[in-house]
């Protein structure tokens, strides 16, 4: 493979802005194409084959034509763009070289051009699999330790509670918690899910939301004292039911309120006078907010993946046509941990 070779180049392109329904494959197509591998002279561009994908819940919320966020919407008729790890095929940008691996921003494509290298990172001497850049090393994993350590600002022998504790970022923030000396409990939407957090991922307790007639009476019996932290994925009655259970200056991390992403313009939510009641505080954030931390993060994932403190789990789906489903897993809640789409 060398500059000037034409080589097929498949594309997952968005079609149509939604409102308030539920995005479907269909809402994306499949396009096979072809690419000539050449970079225009007087650029700091690089091209890179694609080896992994992370859909990501955000990315629902850029399927709206209108959205008050911090991304713009996708391009209907465009590839769509998220995270992935790459390896460079032709590069005009000085700190990229041929058969570098990169991280960063990069079209739902077999091939990307990065126009200046932008967003890219070199993580060629990391010695991990690669899906980690997308995953505990990546978006995820930054997102979990920011809003964990510098939002809620947790103290040994705290409660934590984290919804959606399976998926991609509450799976670190219940370990990080236990790390910290913490009493730690998840909810999630499967038995299966909540095995494994109590088994594999060291969660105190966990439970199935979906068979607790009544939300606010389960997390009192599962913290009788009160929520400390709450580290926030799901909104709706979910957080409706932990304001009712917090302990007298709680902290709770918005990192996201999945239920709330198809419907756009979310549900009321009561009881927000307990955080006048409770002086509790909560924050939402964005993981760039943090990408200043991103030296300190790295180091501390990689000791303590190293002292084997941390167990990671990946959703594996193999083939770039096959990204749709994998992106409709997680509003379907069939994803078990971070969803990656290896190419």
């Amino acid at each position: 493979m060398a500059a000037g070779d034409i080589v097929h180049n498949t594309s997952i392109c968005f079609k149509r802005y939604l409102t308030n329904e539920q995005p479907t494959e269909s809402d994306m197509e499949i396009f096979a194409g072809e690419l000539t591998l050449s970079l225009a002279e007087g650029t700091r561009d690089v091209l890179v084959r694609n080896l992994y994908l992370s859909p990501d819940p955000y990315m629902r919320n850029r399927m709206r034509e209108i959205y008050n966020s911090y991304l713009p919407p996708f391009e209907p008729g465009k590839p769509i763009t998220g995270f992935g790890v790459s390896k460079v095929i032709l590069s005009n940008h000085p700190d990229f070289e041929v058969n570098d691996v990169v991280a960063g921003i990069i079209t739902w494509e077999k091939y990307s051009v990065i126009k200046d290298g932008s967003g890219l990172r070199n993580v060629s001497s990391i010695d991990v699999p690669l899906s980690y850049h997308i995953g505990i090393l990546g978006l995820p994993g930054l997102t979990a330790y920011a809003g964990f350590f510098n939002i809620c600002n947790p103290r040994k022998g705290e409660n934590v509670f984290v919804s959606a504790a399976a998926g991609a970022v509450g799976q670190l923030v219940g370990q990080f918690a236990k790390l910290t000396g913490c009493y730690v409990v998840g909810s999630a939407g499967t038995d299966e899910k909540v095995e494994l957090l109590k088994v594999e991922l060291g969660y105190d307790d966990a439970f199935n939301y979906k068979k607790e007639p009544d939300l606010t009476v389960a997390l009192k019996r599962y913290f009788p004292e009160g929520i400390d932290i709450y580290f926030e994925n799901v909104g709706g009655k979910m957080l409706e039911a932990v304001l009712y259970n917090l302990s007298n200056h709680a902290r709770i991390a918005v990192c996201g309120m999945i239920s709330q992403y198809v419907s756009g313009c979310g549900e009321p939510i009561y009881n927000l006078s307990q955080l006048t009641i409770r002086r509790a505080k909560m924050q939402g954030f964005l993981m760039s907010d943090y990408l200043h931390l991103h030296e300190e993060f790295t180091q501390y994932i990689l000791c303590h993946l190293k002292k084997n403190n941390i167990v990671y789990i990946e959703d594996v789906i193999d083939g770039l046509e096959n990204a749709p489903n994998a992106f409709m897993r997680l509003f379907q809640g069939k994803n078990v941990g971070k969803q990656v789409v290896r190419l």
